[in-house]
Protein backbone atom coordinates (compact mmCIF):
# COMPACT_ATOMS: atom_id res chain seq x y z
CA UNK A 1 0.00 0.00 0.00
CA UNK A 2 1.65 3.29 -0.99
CA UNK A 3 1.40 6.35 1.12
CA UNK A 4 -1.87 7.89 -0.18
CA UNK A 5 -3.64 5.06 0.14
CA UNK A 6 -2.54 4.76 3.85
CA UNK A 7 -3.79 8.21 4.38
CA UNK A 8 -7.19 7.38 2.49
CA UNK A 9 -7.53 4.42 4.64
CA UNK A 10 -6.67 6.01 7.97
CA UNK A 11 -9.06 8.93 6.98
CA UNK A 12 -11.97 6.64 5.88
CA UNK A 13 -11.31 5.21 9.36
CA UNK A 14 -11.38 8.30 10.79
CA UNK A 15 -15.17 9.13 9.22
CA UNK A 16 -16.18 5.42 9.53
CA UNK A 17 -15.50 6.92 13.82
CA UNK A 18 -17.09 9.61 13.42
CA UNK A 19 -20.61 8.33 11.93
CA UNK A 20 -20.40 5.41 14.25
CA UNK A 21 -20.26 8.24 16.96
CA UNK A 22 -22.45 10.93 15.85
CA UNK A 23 -24.95 8.91 13.54
CA UNK A 24 -26.62 10.39 10.14
CA UNK A 25 -29.02 13.31 10.20
CA UNK A 26 -26.47 16.37 11.53
CA UNK A 27 -25.24 19.21 9.44
CA UNK A 28 -22.29 19.39 7.62
CA UNK A 29 -20.08 21.82 10.12
CA UNK A 30 -20.94 19.61 12.84
CA UNK A 31 -19.29 16.38 11.08
CA UNK A 32 -16.35 18.86 10.58
CA UNK A 33 -15.47 19.27 13.79
CA UNK A 34 -15.60 15.98 14.89
CA UNK A 35 -13.93 14.68 12.08
CA UNK A 36 -10.98 17.21 12.50
CA UNK A 37 -10.61 16.68 16.40
CA UNK A 38 -10.81 12.81 14.91
CA UNK A 39 -8.01 13.08 12.91
CA UNK A 40 -6.26 14.90 15.43
CA UNK A 41 -6.61 11.85 17.74
CA UNK A 42 -4.84 10.21 15.21
CA UNK A 43 -2.45 12.66 14.94
CA UNK A 44 -2.57 13.38 11.03
CA UNK A 45 -1.28 16.72 9.85
CA UNK A 46 -4.15 18.43 8.00
CA UNK A 47 -5.14 21.87 6.87
CA UNK A 48 -9.28 23.13 7.78
CA UNK A 49 -11.39 25.08 5.63
CA UNK A 50 -7.96 25.79 3.08
CA UNK A 51 -8.66 28.42 1.00
CA UNK A 52 -7.51 29.26 -2.36
CA UNK A 53 -7.49 32.15 -4.46
CA UNK A 54 -9.63 31.97 -7.74
CA UNK A 55 -7.67 32.61 -10.64
CA UNK A 56 -8.74 33.68 -14.09
CA UNK A 57 -6.91 34.37 -16.52
CA UNK A 58 -3.95 34.52 -14.98
CA UNK A 59 -5.61 37.18 -12.82
CA UNK A 60 -6.49 36.58 -8.94
CA UNK A 61 -9.91 37.49 -7.99
CA UNK A 62 -11.18 38.84 -4.65
CA UNK A 63 -12.98 35.52 -3.97
CA UNK A 64 -11.90 32.01 -2.97
CA UNK A 65 -12.49 28.08 -3.04
CA UNK A 66 -12.66 26.56 0.56
CA UNK A 67 -11.44 23.13 1.09
CA UNK A 68 -12.82 21.02 3.98
CA UNK A 69 -10.04 19.17 4.67
CA UNK A 70 -6.70 19.12 3.09
CA UNK A 71 -3.63 16.95 3.07
CA UNK A 72 -1.16 19.30 0.64
CA UNK A 73 -0.05 17.25 -2.36
CA UNK A 74 -1.84 13.62 -1.00
CA UNK A 75 -5.63 14.20 -0.47
CA UNK A 76 -8.72 16.57 -0.97
CA UNK A 77 -11.43 15.77 1.48
CA UNK A 78 -15.19 16.97 0.59
CA UNK A 79 -17.49 16.93 3.24
CA UNK A 80 -21.36 16.75 2.42
CA UNK A 81 -24.55 15.76 4.75
CA UNK A 82 -27.03 15.61 1.91
CA UNK A 83 -29.89 12.86 0.75
CA UNK A 84 -27.98 11.83 -1.83
CA UNK A 85 -24.59 12.34 -3.24
CA UNK A 86 -24.88 13.86 -7.18
CA UNK A 87 -22.75 14.48 -10.13
CA UNK A 88 -21.75 18.08 -9.16
CA UNK A 89 -20.71 17.09 -6.15
CA UNK A 90 -18.09 14.79 -7.68
CA UNK A 91 -17.34 17.51 -10.31
CA UNK A 92 -16.72 19.73 -7.38
CA UNK A 93 -14.28 17.39 -5.94
CA UNK A 94 -12.32 16.60 -9.06
CA UNK A 95 -12.02 20.50 -9.62
CA UNK A 96 -10.35 20.87 -6.32
CA UNK A 97 -8.16 18.30 -7.24
CA UNK A 98 -7.06 19.70 -10.10
CA UNK A 99 -6.29 22.96 -8.92
CA UNK A 100 -4.17 21.94 -6.00
CA UNK A 101 -2.71 19.16 -8.23
CA UNK A 102 -3.59 16.23 -5.81
CA UNK A 103 -4.07 12.65 -7.17
CA UNK A 104 -6.55 11.30 -4.47
CA UNK A 105 -9.81 12.90 -3.28
CA UNK A 106 -12.24 11.50 -0.71
CA UNK A 107 -16.20 12.48 -1.03
CA UNK A 108 -17.59 12.17 2.30
CA UNK A 109 -21.35 12.22 2.98
CA UNK A 110 -22.40 11.46 6.33
CA UNK A 111 -26.09 11.61 5.60
CA UNK A 112 -26.66 8.36 5.34
CA UNK A 113 -27.09 5.13 7.04
CA UNK A 114 -24.18 3.30 6.78
CA UNK A 115 -21.24 5.72 5.69
CA UNK A 116 -19.76 3.39 3.21
CA UNK A 117 -22.61 4.10 0.64
CA UNK A 118 -21.37 7.76 1.21
CA UNK A 119 -18.11 7.50 0.20
CA UNK A 120 -16.67 7.91 -2.81
CA UNK A 121 -12.56 8.25 -3.59
CA UNK A 122 -11.33 10.00 -6.77
CA UNK A 123 -8.32 9.56 -8.30
CA UNK A 124 -6.90 11.67 -11.29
Amino acid sequence: MDERDELTHEVIGAAIEVHRVMGPGLLEPVYQVCLEEELRIRKLAFLSQHKMPIVYKGIALDKEYQLDIYFPGQLVVELKAVEKLIPVHEAQLLTYMRLTNTRVGLLLNFNVSVLKDGLRRMAL
